[in-house]
């Protein structure tokens, strides 16, 4: 992020509010590289913050009042009282700095008021947690301009919180995670149980190679809807067989738990995919510790199909990338984020990605659908101060 950008940032705040900020801070999007909707099953994931970023020019206030601006929404300041806000009351977009506010007053820090704008890189509606990079840099800035003292994992589960409850989304933790705690050259191995982690190297530019993200700018309408009944039925699947969440159902057990569900087909299917799902995260990191990053590949296509047929959560849009960039050379491909749009992504060599790139615009074309938007992904740092 360049400090042309952070100046940016603190000119218009200035103009809005009549004084300079306190300070600038960003926190990333992300991608996730594997391990699909198992963040609400205990299990594992493995994302890497893009460098697509939410900026935030922030000071404190001490009246209890709350101002919100967002340079990408039409329209004025927002302004609140900071004890006012109700939990899923409709207020669009300010819900979720407002609903940050709300977290971290209600867990018993002593946040007062604050004029904050806020502009963003990471696209809307994509998959790449707009959302959460947006939570995670509010918090970030109070955590610092109050002195709360908390760590990165404590801002995440506050702004998970945030989502859950002020919001009314069902998210897991890993988007906040990931955008709270990632590093640059690296993807973050999380275990969302214990929100244990791991920084394991991945560096794809220094072994010729290089992951595209393919925004097909398709969100369908019933997408919101349908994740909650996933997390139902997982956990609908965890009670028939006893366990506290479809984490603690092993790999090797798997065909004896889905025997032991009988005839309930749409559960047997969710189990499969996240019992199947954890343990692609955990070859993953075994060949990416080993040195055989061309060998995910094919993981990641068998991410796909489990996403595909398991958890029905495709569309035609992410299948068209998936397929035409295996068709076209690429080392692996899959959808990426809840699913019903978005993006997918494609790992590939450096040398390809044109060819790649250019095979699935015209597949696109073809289709007659909108133009997807692509763009490699760099594993970035996580949030911090700008200045």
């Amino acid at each position: 992020m360049s400090e042309a950008v952070a100046g940016a940032v603190a000119e218009r705040f200035a103009q809005l509010y009549g004084a300079e900020p306190e300070g600038v801070w960003a926190a990333p999007g992300r991608v996730n590289l594997i391990g699909e909707h198992t963040d609400y099953n205990d299990g594992f994931v493995m994302p890497f913050a893009l460098p697509h970023t939410a900026v935030a020019a922030v000071s404190r206030r001490t009246d209890g009042v709350l101002r919100l601006h967002s340079a990408d929404i039409e329209g004025g300041v927002a302004e609140f009282r900071a004890a006012d806000p109700a939990p899923q009351s409709d207020r669009g977009w300010t819900a979720y700095p407002a609903g940050v506010v709300w977290a971290l007053r209600t867990a018993g820090h002593p946040v007062t008021g604050a004029d904050i704008h806020l502009d963003s890189t990471v696209p809307a509606g994509a998959g790449l947690s707009s959302s959460a990079a947006l939570e995670v840099v509010v918090a970030l800035a109070l955590n610092d301009l109050f002195e709360l003292g908390l760590r990165g994992w404590q801002l995440a589960r506050l702004c998970q919180r945030a989502e859950n409850v002020y919001v009314g989304a069902p998210v897991g933790i890993m988007d906040q995670t990931a955008s709270a705690c990632c590093e640059a050259g690296h993807a973050l191995f999380l275990d969302t149980r214990d929100l244990s982690q791991r920084q394991i190297p991945f560096d794809l530019a220094a072994e010729d190679m290089c992951l595209l993200v393919v925004d097909t700018r398709v969100k369908h309408a019933h997408s919101e809807g349908e994740y909650g009944k996933r997390r139902a039925g997982c956990e609908k699947g965890a009670a028939l067989l006893g366990v506290d969440a479809l984490r603690d159902v092993a790999y090797g057990d798997l065909d004896e738990a889905l025997a032991r569900l009988g005839d309930e087909e749409e559960v047997r299917r969710l189990v499969r995919h996240i019992v199947t799902e954890n343990h692609r995260v955990e070859r993953v990191v075994s060949l990416l510790t080993s040195g055989e990053t061309r060998a995910i590949g094919p993981v990641l296509v068998e991410g796909h199909a489990s996403l595909r047929d398991d958890f029905r959560i495709s569309c035609p849009e992410l299948d068209l990338v998936v397929d035409t960039a295996m068709a076209s050379g690429a080392l692996g491909a899959r959808m990426t984020g809840g699913g019903f749009g978005g993006s997918a992504i494609v790992l590939t060599e450096a040398a390809d990605a044109d060819a790649v790139t250019r095979a699935v615009e015209q597949a696109f074309t073809a289709a007659g659908s909108t133009a997807p938007r692509v763009f490699e992904a760099v594993p970035s740092a996580g949030a911090r101060r700008l200045g």
